[in-house]
């Protein structure tokens, strides 16, 4: 097993195919599956389900992906730890729906413009699929709420950030969770620390939610609040950001409860020359 295989492996797994990896690391398409059948049969195990043209990875492939990544990042981390090189090649980003869209495409910019020889390669998702993510070595580093709650993970205070609770504007004024008790709320899903957050400002009211329901967009969100449907808790930041926001009422949470802090984290022991060129970018800014 060496590096190369790795690299051919995790590629195939992003891609669905044989062919398509091959177009991304240019090498034939046989090279890749020879590749492929090599690390099968090193490992005694099937790490991809064979239809037609697409490969589909198996469990045990899932498995050794998360192994294989980390792997990956921890040789290019070696690299550039001895080379003293300049930020370069790929640095995969995670970040939480909100401080996507508002807080960081001017540091993504900056960061762009002083490193042009990295590739930035941002996700975005729910707090918890960000910090498996870089437990499994998918990202390089995440915007999540913090502080870390993971011992395996480091990070640094970048933004802060306040969750208001909208309503509509012909909804009575809301000064704590039992004067919403029972009410219909919209929230994603339920690996997302903010929910958490919401459902906990209910229990510590003794309060509970009525139907909750699972939306996939803050722009989707706002529209059934402003409709009148139901209430929701969303990022101060955002909602200043929204068309929509003339449409709606905020209200802070009482005892501060929505005050918290956006962090910029990563993978104990695992800094690049990327990831310090980004936390330098985020201290000058801050």
């Amino acid at each position: 097993m060496d590096l190369t295989q790795l690299e051919v492996f995790a590629t195939v797994a992003a891609e669905g195919s044989v062919t398509a990896a091959a177009e991304k690391l240019h090498r034939v398409p046989s090279n890749i599956s020879t590749r492929i059948r090599q690390l099968e049969e090193e490992l005694g195990t099937l790490l991809f389900h064979r239809e037609k043209l697409r490969l589909h990875i198996s469990d045990q492939g899932k498995t050794f992906l998360s192994y294989a990544l980390r792997i990956l990042a921890l040789a290019e981390e070696a690299k550039q730890s001895v080379s003293g090189q300049r930020p370069m090649g790929i640095f995969t980003l995670g970040s939480i729906e909100s401080t996507a869209a508002v807080r960081i495409p001017p540091v993504l910019a900056r960061y762009h413009q002083a490193y042009p020889s990295v590739e930035l390669d941002l996700s975005t998702g729910p707090s918890g699929d960000m910090i498996e993510g870089m437990l499994s070595g998918r990202f390089s580093a995440a915007f999540v709420d913090g502080p870390p709650r993971h011992p395996e993970l480091d990070g640094v205070a970048v933004f802060d950030e306040e969750m208001v609770l909208i309503a509509a504007l012909n909804h009575a004024p809301i000064q704590r969770a039992q004067d919403i008790s029972g009410a219909t709320i919209y929230a994603f899903r339920a690996n997302c620390a903010y929910r958490r957050l919401f459902e906990n400002w209910f229990a510590e009211d003794q309060a509970v939610p009525g139907k909750i329901y699972e939306m996939e967009s803050y722009h989707g969100i706002l529209a059934c609040v402003t409709a009148g449907a139901g209430l929701a808790l969303i990022p101060a930041s955002m909602l200043e950001n929204m068309p929509g926001k003339t449409g709606v009422h905020a209200y802070p949470l009482a005892n501060e409860m929505g005050k918290l802090q956006i962090w910029l984290m990563w993978r104990k022991g695992q800094t690049s020359a990327n990831l310090q060129a980004m936390v330098s970018l985020l201290a000058e800014a801050h």
